[in-house]
C-alpha cells in the first residue's frame, strides 16, 4: 500500500513568489495531492496554471478554500483580516490555515478580530526566505532549502496543527524554528524590516539629487549589493512597516542615533571613534552565520 501524502488538498491563497515556490516543493517532494490557487490577477492564475504550480484556480476566497486540508494565506499583510474574514465560514472541518507574514503580531490580532478567538487549528507562519522579484513565475522549487522558517504556534494551536506545518515546511528543506510572536516581530523588525526601510530610503534619497543620472551610473557592488532589496514589492514592505510599526520605529531609533554619532565623530575628526565603529562592525560581521 502505497504511503499517504501528507496534503491530499492545498489551498493557496496569494500565488506569489513565496506560495509558488511551497507548491513547487511540495511537488517534487510528492507531498502534496491537488493544489488549488487564488487571487485577483487571473493573469498571474493562469501563468501559475501553465507553470504546473496549481491545478485550478479561483478568484473568490470562499470557493477555493472549499475540501481544503491545509489553507496557506500568502497575501500582503494589509489583505489579511479580509481574506481570512471572507474564508472563516467555509473552511472544512479540521482544515489547518497558516500565513507567511513578515509580521506575526498583526495576523494574530487579526483572526481574534474575524474568529472572537484563536481557533485551534491556525499556526501563524514565516519562511525567511525570498527575492527581490514577486509573482508566480519567479517562484522556484528550491527557495526554503537551508533557509529558516519560523513558527510562531500559540497556546490555543494544537499539536497536531502545529506538527502538520512544520512537516510542510521541513519537506521544502528548510530548517523550522518555534518562536514567540512577540520575539519574532522584535527579531524581524532588526534583521529584515529595519534594512529594507533603509536600502528603500538610500535609493530615494539619492534619486532625488539634481546629479543622481551620474551617481548611479558610477555606483559600485556595495550599492548594488546593499539596495537590491530596494526593488522589493513596495506594497508589501508598506505593509510590513505599518503593521510591525512599534519594533520597527523602535529600531529606526536606536540606529538613528548611532548614525548620528558616527556623523559627529566624523564632523570632529574623531578618528578613533570612527576607526572603532568600523572594526567592531567588522568582527561583528566575519562571526557571524549569514549566508
Amino acid at each position: 500500500m502505497a504511503a499517504q501524502i501528507l496534503i491530499p488538498r492545498l489551498c493557496i491563497i496569494g500565488v506569489g513568489l513565496i506560495g509558488g515556490s511551497l507548491a513547487r516543493a511540495l511537488r517534487e517532494a510528492g507531498q502534496v495531492g491537488e493544489v488549488i490557487g487564488c487571487g485577483r490577477n487571473e493573469d498571474n492564475l493562469r501563468a501559475a496554471i501553465r507553470l504546473g504550480v496549481v491545478d485550478r484556480y479561483y478568484t473568490d476566497p470562499a470557493d477555493a478554500v472549499a475540501g481544503a486540508n491545509v489553507v496557506v494565506v500568502a497575501v500582503p499583510l494589509g489583505a489579511m483580516e479580509t481574506v481570512l474574514r471572507a474564508i472563516a465560514p467555509h473552511l472544512a472541518p479540521g482544515c489547518v490555515v497558516t500565513d507567511v507574514g513578515s509580521a506575526k503580531g498583526c495576523v494574530v490580532a487579526d483572526v481574534e478580530r474575524v474568529y472572537g478567538y484563536i481557533p485551534p487549528s491556525f499556526v501563524p507562519g514565516h519562511p525567511i526566505a525570498g527575492t527581490e522579484k514577486s509573482g508566480v513565475d519567479a517562484s522556484f522549487a528550491t527557495l526554503f532549502q537551508h533557509r529558516r522558517v519560523i513558527l510562531t504556534p500559540l497556546a490555543e494551536t494544537t499539536a497536531v496543527a502545529h506538527h502538520l506545518i512544520r512537516r510542510m515546511w521541513e519537506l521544502t528543506g528548510a530548517e523550522v524554528v518555534d518562536m514567540g510572536v512577540r520575539h519574532h516581530d522584535a527579531v524581524l523588525a532588526a534583521t529584515s524590516h529595519l534594512p529594507h526601510a533603509l536600502a528603500y530610503t538610500l535609493v530615494d534619497t539619492l534619486a532625488r539629487l539634481d546629479d543622481r543620472a551620474e551617481i548611479f551610473r558610477y555606483a559600485a557592488g556595495g550599492f548594488r549589493d546593499f539596495t537590491r532589496i530596494a526593488s522589493s514589492d513596495p506594497r508589501m514592505w508598506h505593509d510590513i512597516c505599518i503593521a510591525n510599526r512599534e519594533q520597527l520605529l523602535e529600531m529606526i531609533a536606536l540606529f538613528s542615533a548611532d548614525l548620528a554619532r558616527l556623523a559627529d565623530a566624523i564632523r570632529t575628526d574623531d578618528r578613533a571613534a570612527i576607526l572603532t565603529v568600523f572594526e567592531r562592525a567588522k568582527t561583528a560581521r566575519d562571526n557571524l552565520y549569514l549566508d
